[in-house]
Order: C-alpha cells, then sequence, then structure tokens
C-alpha cells in the first residue's frame, strides 16, 4: 500500500472511526484500525463486536492494499503531526507514516484476523441531520446511566410511517421526541431499542454530515443490528434486547396549573441557588402572581433565592425538583421560552417548549419530570 492524503483529512477520519474502540478490546485485533485502499481512496474501518464504524476519504492512491493498525496510537500520530500532506507506505510488517520531516514506522498486525465488519440493513428512512442530532440530544438525557435494568440504558426508536419517535427514561424523568422523516414504507409499524451512549455519540458525529440514513429494519428481521449512514460515514450498532416499559401513559392528559418561563433564565437561576444545595437535595420552585421563586437550602445551613416574572395560568403552586434533573431538560428544550405543566406537587411534571410567551406550546418534545417530596 502506497498513498498520499491531507493531514486533517486522515486525522479526522481516524479519530472518527477509533472513538468507539474499547481500551481492552476481547481480542487483540479490535484495538486496530483497518485501513484498505483503492482507486475510490482509503476507507477506514473499526469494530468491536457490538459497534461498527467506517469513512472513505479522498486519498491519491499509488498502490492499493489493506493494512491493520492500532487505531488510537494512529489517531494520536496524526492529530500532532504538521499541517502538511501524509504519506502511508506499507514494507512487510511496518507502516511508514511520513508528514514533512517527522517519519513514524507502526507494526501492523494480521488483517486475516481481523472480522469482517456487519453489513447495514436496507434503508428505511432519511432524516434531516440537524433534526436527528437534536433529538437523540433531547431524548438520551432521559437514558438510566447505571447497569442495574439494561432496558433503560437504552433509547426505543419506534417508526410509524411518516413519523419517527424517541422514547427514554430512567424512572426518575421520561423525554419523548416526535419527529417527521422520509420513511421508505409509509406503511411500517416497529420499534428498536438502541444504547443511549452510542446512539448520541453517532448522532453527534453524523448529524453534521447532512441527511442521515437509518436502517432499522433489523428489529423486525431478527438481525438485531440497526444502521446509520451519512456521507461517506457508516456505522452499526446492536440492539439491546428486552421488553421497553409501557411509560407513555405517564403523561398527564390535562394540567392545573402551567407556567411560562424565559429557559435561560431558569436555567441560569437554578444553577445559581443550586450551589448551596447539599448532594441529593432539591430546589424548590413556587408558582403564584405571575412571578416563579426559586430556593435551595434550609434551615442553619447556606440559603439562596431568586425570584423573576414568568406567566402563570392556574392555581399556585410549590414544588420540588432534583437541580441537575431540571437543567437536563432545560438545556435541550431548545426554545426561548419553556412551558411547565403541573397538577399537583407530588405528581410529575411536563416541560415543553415554546418560542413566543404568548404563543402555542410545541408538544414535539416532552420532558416529565418527578418531583421530590420535602417538609412543609
Amino acid at each position: 500500500m502506497k498513498l498520499r492524503v491531507e493531514r486533517d483529512v486522515l486525522a479526522e477520519a481516524v479519530a472518527w472511526a477509533v472513538r468507539g474502540l474499547s481500551q481492552r478490546p476481547p481480542v487483540p485485533v479490535l484495538a486496530g484500525v483497518l485501513l484498505e485502499a483503492s482507486p475510490e481512496g482509503l476507507t477506514l474501518s473499526a469494530f468491536d463486536y457490538e459497534v461498527s464504524a467506517k469513512v472513505t476519504v479522498d486519498a491519491d492512491v499509488e498502490e492499493a492494499g489493506t493494512v491493520l493498525v492500532l487505531g488510537r496510537l494512529l489517531a494520536d500520530i496524526t492529530k500532532s503531526l504538521p499541517h502538511k500532506p501524509i504519506e502511508l507506505v506499507s514494507e512487510g510488517s511496518k507502516v511508514q507514516v511520513t508528514c514533512g520531516s517527522a517519519k513514524f514506522s507502526l507494526q501492523s498486525m494480521p488483517t486475516g484476523e481481523y472480522p469482517t465488519l456487519p453489513a447495514n440493513p436496507d434503508p428505511t428512512g432519511v432524516i434531516a441531520g440537524d433534526v436527528f442530532t437534536q433529538a437523540v440530544a433531547q431524548v438520551s438525557v432521559a437514558a438510566d446511566r447505571g447497569d442495574t435494568l439494561p432496558i433503560l440504558t437504552g433509547v426505543r426508536v419506534e417508526v410509524s410511517g411518516n413519523k419517527l419517535t424517541l422514547l427514554a427514561t430512567d424512572r426518575y424523568r421520561l423525554a419523548m421526541r416526535e419527529v417527521m422523516w422520509n420513511a421508505g414504507d409509509e406503511g411500517a409499524e416497529y420499534a428498536a431499542l438502541v444504547p443511549a451512549r452510542t446512539l448520541d455519540s453517532l448522532a453527534k458525529s453524523l448529524g453534521a454530515a447532512g441527511n442521515v440514513s437509518l436502517s432499522l429494519s433489523g428489529a423486525s428481521t431478527g438481525s438485531g443490528l440497526a444502521g446509520f449512514e451519512a456521507g461517506q460515514r457508516r456505522m452499526t450498532t446492536r440492539l439491546l434486547d428486552g421488553d421497553y416499559p409501557k411509560v407513555t401513559s405517564l403523561f398527564p392528559t390535562s394540567v392545573d396549573t402551567t407556567a411560562i418561563v424565559e429557559t435561560a433564565q431558569l436555567a441560569e437561576a437554578c444553577k445559581r441557588v443550586s450551589l448551596v444545595a447539599e448532594r441529593n437535595m432539591p430546589v424548590r420552585l413556587r408558582f403564584a402572581e405571575d412571578s416563579v421563586r426559586i430556593e435551595a437550602g434550609t434551615g442553619e445551613d447556606a440559603q439562596a433565592s431568586e425570584t423573576f416574572e414568568a406567566k402563570i395560568d392556574g392555581p399556585e403552586l410549590e414544588i420540588a425538583f432534583s437541580p441537575q434533573f431540571l437543567l437536563d431538560g432545560l438545556g435541550v428544550v431548545g426554545t426561548k421560552y419553556v412551558r411547565l405543566g403541573f397538577t399537583q406537587p407530588t405528581r410529575p411534571a411536563v416541560l415543553s417548549g415554546q418560542d413566543e410567551i404568548d404563543g402555542d406550546a410545541d408538544d414535539s418534545y416532552r420532558y416529565l419530570i418527578m418531583p421530590v417530596r420535602f417538609a412543609n
């Protein structure tokens, strides 16, 4: 193999391909990145039996060939090289990396031992990259970070014709986003449970590349695989097994009190007053007389409070939340104003977006958060 490629192009491609590689792979070759040079360019592949990544970049290929080298080492080297073209040449069991006056010699690994990457299932729909990235971020924030219930570490992706619904919960909050997409089959009805961390990572990296093609037919064919593709980047991931709980019924059909608040103002106030809240202690919010008062701290401990305007409709209400859970929802709602809907201080509240203070709520995204009980 012999080729020349731009430094920034190679560094970005290697970093993207190896970002999911395990620090302790089950077999040594899975620590590698596979480089395949052909007349079409340079293709880089990484695989750990759970997630695969493949990207093709432009390169001036003089001699086609395939080599396997340590992925993270190559990523560290390429990002440290000067901004000059890189030349890659394989010589026996070595791969020579030359950039200007910098030269590296890497030990290659046997390509014959490298597993074949899974093929993407047939595409089942296409969604705008920015919409996909935002939707995943809005929902994955509510996925469980622990391992007690593995199914709650996933995002449930439901397809119903041209509507795509993403759902996640950790039992203390619940996030749901509905978006329209271009389905390959407008009569399709199925669901897949995708690991949240993997989905969040790939959405950020693929969304910037343009429209994202989703291949979710694995959920119905039994292959247990989902595929994602944007531009010259392709990824697959194993799906989670198990029956996801029917949690959408937790969203209340009506609310007694609504409060419309500027999103940034509420988020900044929550950050400030929570500085005095000890670990696992809530912040308290009181909605009354077209204002919201947010407080933290009690008794002889440090205390903080802040009051600002809000549009209130309904009876006065005082409620307490985990500050981090509240901030998570405010951080991804994506609108200038946030609408909070309440029934009782002991019942879940619903957070949704709103562009104008006197406008309509945007219910395409809903974030349900459980309150924290506090002593009166």
